[in-house]
């Protein structure tokens, strides 16, 4: 693989998952660790990426994100449409993080009167535009890479909430190996409003979707909902169907 292709690759990966591994790409990639990580340079000097240890982070995924830097952005706003068509006055909320769940909160009707429960500071921020929306912000540990508070703390307070909703940034799923992720302590995180909510929607663009990364945070029939931009009719979406999830 010439550079400029290694080099479309790495940003192609780093976009769509929001982080990449050194280690993963010189596998996928099949090239030494040094190589990526000159790559990775190159590319963050070109202000491309952010280069952090052990891999790079999407440009989209910084808190200064604007509209120009979000991968698949017209996508991830059908999604929020979506998704946001869920909730209910007086519910109970739980999100993480992620460009996507960014534009579901900028999606939520002006007048919704709803609890959300966030580890991500940029969704709080969001969520404070909204005048009759209680937001509870989830503390600990922060993540530098994840930009969302991971621990032992964020997890045993996560747990108390019995929320009527959970919506999920996703990062890769598959009917085989159910959503994956690509960081441990996001997983257990992840693992944490599972285990305490009614409804889990995992939210994606399509791009992710028969896609999957090294650390599972939970089997496919532990999500309930599955949305992405295209019809629930189509064709890519038909094993999860038969797997049991509501398809939006």
């Amino acid at each position: 693989m010439l550079k400029k292709e290694r080099q479309t690759y790495i940003l192609h990966q780093v976009n769509l998952h929001n982080r990449v591994l050194s280690a993963d790409l010189s596998q996928e990639i099949k090239v030494s660790e040094d190589t990526i990580r000159r790559d990775l340079a190159e590319l963050a000097d070109q202000g491309r990426l952010i280069k952090v240890h052990g891999g790079a982070l999407s440009q989209g995924y910084h808190l200064s994100l604007n509209a120009q830097q979000v991968y698949a952005l017209q996508e991830k706003q059908i999604i929020a449409q979506k998704a946001a068509s869920l909730i209910q006055d007086g519910m109970f909320v739980l999100t993480t993080g992620g460009t996507t769940i960014i534009e579901l909160a900028r999606a939520l009707p002006a007048n919704l009167k709803a609890t959300f429960f966030t580890v991500s500071l940029t969704a709080a921020i969001e969520y404070m535009h909204h005048p009759n929306i209680e937001i509870i912000l989830i503390g600990d540990k922060l993540s530098k890479n994840a930009q969302i508070t991971v621990g032992g703390e964020a997890q045993a307070k996560i747990k108390q909430v019995k929320a009527d909703l959970c919506f999920l940034g996703t990062n890769a799923i598959d009917t085989t190996h159910g959503l994956t992720e690509n960081d441990w302590e996001v997983m257990q995180i992840k693992k944490a409003m599972i285990s305490t909510a009614q409804h889990v929607v995992a939210l994606t663009i399509a791009e992710k979707v028969n896609t999957s990364q090294r650390i599972r945070v939970c089997d496919i029939q532990e999500i309930n909902t599955l949305i992405t931009e295209l019809s629930p009719e189509d064709q890519l979406l038909s094993a999860y169907k038969k797997a049991g999830l509501n398809v939006m």
